[in-house]
């Protein structure tokens, strides 16, 4: 018996664990949907360039686990992970990620269980996205439960900043660290001027729809 079997991580178990977050990512996924194509027929306006999904595997559910010194089991990890299920959805500009953010929680059948501006508030490396975790429900034969679903919202040059940051500081070696933050803080605010400055031309007004 290996060490992940003696802490109850019933690996034949993942697909009954996974599916109520899948659903639950899938209820956000569908509403996203629908709300592109709403804004795009109604409002003539087109705030998402992108969505995608994905579900955590059972090596990543394990791993994070691990890491975090917590037991590896299906119990500990519907306990301590809000990022099972995780959208990402990439807008043009920044005012639409505020909409998107309102809209969702505003018309979901969710809770809100935690957010994180790092647009107004950026890492330290530069980092900037706009987070939230939502309490979706899921609904069974005979009972309604919320399962988290991590929603990123980001433009398309943040998540450009995000994917050459995680390249080159997550996957290259022999790099000096505090100097490559250095260099990705000052990438990331000549990026956001760039962001700022473009979105003079945008008069698009977001307040209206709400």
């Amino acid at each position: 018996m290996n060490e992940t079997q003696k802490q109850g991580f019933d690996k034949q178990d993942y697909d009954m664990f996974v599916h109520p977050y899948q659903t639950a990512g899938g209820v956000v996924m569908v509403h996203l949907t629908g709300l592109r194509r709403d804004l795009e027929l109604s409002h003539k306006h087109k705030p998402i360039h992108h969505i995608s999904c994905r579900f955590k595997t059972m090596e990543s559910i394990e791993g994070k686990l691990r890491r975090r010194g917590l037991p590896v089991s299906w119990e500990s990890a519907q306990e301590y992970l809000t990022d099972i299920a995780g959208i990402r959805v990439l807008c043009y500009y920044k005012k639409d990620i505020y909409l998107l953010a309102k809209l969702l929680k505003k018309q979901l059948d969710a809770i809100v269980v935690k957010e994180s501006d790092y647009i107004a508030n950026p890492k330290p490396n530069g980092y900037r996205s706009f987070h939230m975790v939502l309490g979706v429900a899921v609904y069974g034969a005979e009972s309604k439960q919320y399962y988290p679903v991590e929603i990123q919202i980001r433009t398309l040059a943040m998540d450009f900043w995000a994917s050459m940051e995680h390249q080159l500081c997550y996957k290259s070696q022999h790099i000096n660290h505090e100097e490559m933050t250095r260099q990705f803080r000052e990438y990331s605010d000549s990026l956001e001027q760039m962001q700022h400055n473009l979105e003079n031309f945008y008069d698009f007004d977001t307040d209206a729809i709400m």
